[in-house]
């Protein structure tokens, strides 16, 4: 490194991040709401942040920028193809998170039936909404049943008042809150019902995308079941210190938005120009240094601590259940010091932890010792109030 980079921060500048490193570390320790995997040690890949890696356009064709990692990012896209069950004629670039994979397959999706209408359910991720009012599609929100699934009749009526429209279909592979996985073979058989033959259907699966292809039993959810294009997040399941994530498209689709671009000679076919060249290195890394059976073996512990939280709040009286093949653990809102404190994500009445590979029994133990000692503090008598 240029020595005229060195030593150039005060120490007011380096105590300064002494401190947020002192930060991270202890908030670290009370992170359950959220689905990122902290489990990860990338420090061999450390040397390649000297530069400046840019994988921009295609990764699978040439580019005259050649400082990029197009090579590792087609084998991580190799891998999910295969977890996937995806077609030979796939597609697919690394994303800088679900909600660009969302919007590259509601992209797709509009450009081949540029008429249609987006279907989605109440409980979808909130930034579906936001690519909706990006992309200007015309849309309708399907409400939910109580378990966070779409409601299948409220679907089938909406499409068989909207039949003459076809229909371009957000799916949730386990919702934000609830970890619901609706279900693509009662949606299928809804449009064969309806002689709805020209719709488009997108995954959105950023957590349960990578639980279900090591799991004995999964739902339908990939592209044996008819859809058209998922999302996958990297920094959740897999864990990276960067968000990212994978987006897979069938080839034929892709095709009708790819442009060539002479300035980088290279197919513009991505969201971004200029993306991210380390986290697919990541991504790659973790691959490669895990392989299915390590994936496997970490998915079926987070399950088990689940059903350890399950079973736990639920002998201390609290109401606590979780979708199968889900990590997603769901109980009664808490009180707002304990939300705060556990960094627990919160929808109305509802609060849910997920139990990232990170996540040990002494956490879901303290978590729920505090909210005990809440409930309790809130029925003794208040001091100057009669104990009646």
């Amino acid at each position: 490194m240029n020595a005229k980079f060195q030593g150039c921060l005060s120490h007011g500048d380096r105590r300064r991040l002494t401190t947020l490193l002192q930060t991270l570390e202890t908030e670290a320790d009370h992170f359950l709401g959220y689905p990122c995997n902290r489990a990860f040690d990338y420090s061999e890949l450390f040397p390649f942040l000297a530069y400046t890696i840019n994988n921009v356009g295609d990764p699978n064709v040439k580019s005259l920028y050649r400082l990029n990692t197009h090579e590792f990012e087609r084998e991580v896209v190799d891998f999910f193809a295969g977890q996937l069950h995806a077609p030979q004629e796939i597609w697919g670039y690394v994303t800088n998170g679900g909600t660009e994979g969302n919007l590259y397959g509601l992209y797709l999706g509009r450009e081949i039936l540029p008429q249609g209408i987006v279907y989605y359910s109440e409980d979808t991720h909130y930034s579906v909404a936001k690519i909706l009012r990006i992309l200007h599609a015309r849309s309708i929100m399907i409400k939910s049943r109580p378990d966070g699934e779409i409601d299948y009749e409220d679907l089938a009526e909406t499409l068989k008042i909207h039949r003459d429209v076809p229909p371009i279909l957000l799916v949730n592979i386990g919702t934000t809150m609830k970890g619901a996985i609706d279900n693509l073979d009662k949606i299928h058989a809804i449009l064969k019902n309806l002689a709805i033959h020209d719709f488009y259907i997108h995954a959105d699966a950023a957590l349960s995308g990578m639980i279900l292809p090591f799991v004995d039993n999964p739902q339908p959810f990939d592209f044996r079941h008819g859809i058209d294009s998922i999302a996958i997040s990297g920094h959740k399941m897999i864990g990276s210190p960067l968000p990212c994530g994978v987006v897979l498209a069938k080839k034929s689709h892709v095709r009708q938005i790819a442009r060539s671009v002479e300035y980088v000679g290279t197919l513009d076919t991505t969201i971004s120009g200029s993306r991210n060249g380390i986290t697919p290195l990541f991504l790659w890394y973790a691959i490669c240094s895990r392989g299915v059976e390590g994936f496997r073996e970490a998915v079926e512990s987070s399950l088990q601590m689940a059903r350890y939280a399950v079973d736990k709040f639920r002998q201390a009286g609290v109401d606590a259940w979780r979708h199968r093949n889900s990590l997603t653990v769901v109980f009664p809102r808490q009180a707002e010091e304990t939300l705060k404190r556990w960094q627990i994500a919160v929808h109305d009445d509802i609060a849910h932890i997920i139990t990232m590979p990170h996540v040990e029994k002494w956490q879901i133990d303290a978590l729920l010792q505090e909210m005990l000692d809440e409930t309790n503090h809130h029925r003794r008598p208040q001091p100057g109030r009669p104990a009646g």
